[in-house]
C-alpha cells in the first residue's frame, strides 16, 4: 500500500493540538521532529550512543508528520488538515506557518524505520525509559526501567514534558499511595509511578488508542496488579481520595480540570500537571489557585513548564 506523508511546520507549543488535528484526521500516528531536540545536550551516564543528523530536523520550529493512505478523500482530508491547523489561532495558539506538504512513501518504511532512533535514555534521578525491544540491562541497584512501546501514536517518553512529570514523580511518589494518572496516552506516568512504589494506580484516556497502548505497556512492565486502565474524559466520574493525580496534557485543558482535581484530592494530596508551554504558565497557576489549590513548586525545561501544586489539610 501506498501512503503519504502529510508534514506540517508548526511550533512547540501547537505539537500536542496539531498531533490531535492528524489523529482526528485518521492517522494511525505521528512523527515530531523538534529542532530543539537536536541542539538539546544529553547526558551519557550510561553510555547512551547518540547518532543525530541536522538533515532530519527543521532549521527552526517543529516538523510533525503523518501518514494517510493514497486514496480518493485524501485531498479532502488534507485540506480539513489545513483549515484546522488555520483555526488553532482562534484558540490563542501559535501554530507558527502552519504549512502542509504531502509526500509519498512506502509501508515498510513508515512502519519500521523510526525504531533505530529511539534508544533507552536516563529520564530521571532513578528512571531510565527503555524500549520493549532493546534488551537493557540496569547499571545501578536502584535504577529503575519503564519499557515502552508508543507503537506509531505515542511519544518515546523522552519529550520535555513527559521529563518533567517523571523527575516530579520521583519526588511525590510514595510506598502505598493511590495515583490517577489523566490522559495517560501510552501509561509512562502510571507505570512509573508504580515502579516507584504506588500501590493503586488508575489511568484514564479519552483515546481508544491509547487505552489500548496504555495496557499493553502495563502489560509488558508486568503491573496488571496495581495499573488500572479506563476509558473516560479527565476527572469524569473520579473517585475522590487520591494521594497523588499527574496530568501531562494541554494548559488550555488543565485549567478546566482544576476544581475536579481539587475535589478527587486528599486533603494534603499533590497534583503534578505539565504540557504548559512558558507562555500559559501564569494562565495555569492562577486556575490552580483560584481552585485552592497551593503551588508548592515549579520546574523548567526548554520552554516547558511542570507545576506541583497541593490540596491544603486545613481549609476555610
Amino acid at each position: 500500500m501506498k501512503w503519504s506523508e502529510i508534514s506540517i511546520h508548526t511550533t512547540q507549543e501547537a505539537v500536542e493540538p496539531v498531533s490531535h488535528i492528524l489523529h482526528e484526521a485518521g492517522a494511525g500516528g505521528v512523527v515530531i521532529e523538534d529542532r530543539a531536540d537536536f541542539l538539546r545536550e544529553r547526558e551519557n551516564v550510561y553510555g547512551e550512543i547518540y547518532d543525530l543528523s541536522a538533515d532530519d530536523y527543521p532549521d527552526a520550529g517543529v516538523l510533525i508528520k503523518a501518514y494517510l493512505p493514497v486514496n480518493s478523500f485524501l485531498g479532502d482530508a488534507v485540506e480539513e488538515i489545513r483549515q484546522s491547523v488555520k483555526q488553532l489561532k482562534q484558540y490563542g495558539i501559535d501554530a507558527g506557518s502552519g504549512s502542509v506538504s504531502i509526500s509519498e512513501v512506502d509501508e515498510e518504511e513508515w512502519a519500521t524505520a523510526w525504531k533505530k532512533y529511539y534508544k533507552p535514555a536516563k529520564i530521571g534521578s532513578r528512571i531510565t525509559i527503555s524500549p520493549s525491544w532493546e534488551l537493557y540491562t540496569p547499571v545501578r541497584d536502584e535504577e529503575i526501567v519503564v519499557e515502552l512501546d508508543p507503537g506509531m501514536a505515542f511519544g518515546t517518553g523522552t519529550h520535555p514534558t513527559t521529563v518533567l512529570c517523571i523527575q516530579a514523580l520521583e519526588k511525590e511518589t510514595g510506598d502505598g499511595i493511590r495515583m490517577l494518572d489523566v490522559g495517560t496516552g501510552s501509561g509512562v506516568l502510571a507505570i512509573a509511578a508504580a515502579k516507584l512504589g504506588a500501590a493503586q494506580v488508575d489511568a484514564v484516556d479519552l483515546d481508544d488508542v491509547a487505552v489500548k497502548s496504555a495496557e499493553e505497556n502495563v502489560a509488558i512492565n508486568n503491573e496488571e496488579s496495581r495499573i488500572t486502565v479506563h476509558h473516560g474524559n479527565l476527572l469524569e466520574n473520579a473517585a475522590e481520595g487520591y494521594d497523588l493525580i499527574a496530568a501531562n496534557i494541554l494548559a488550555e485543558v488543565i485549567t478546566g480540570m482544576t476544581h475536579d482535581a481539587f475535589r478527587a484530592l486528599r486533603p494534603g494530596g499533590k497534583l503534578i500537571v505539565s504540557g504548559i508551554i512558558e507562555t500559559k504558565r501564569e494562565l495555569v497557576k492562577d486556575a490552580l489557585l483560584e481552585a485552592g489549590l497551593v503551588i508548592e513548586s515549579i520546574t523548567e525545561m526548554e520552554d516547558w513548564v511542570a507545576i506541583t501544586s497541593r490540596r491544603p489539610v486545613e481549609e476555610n
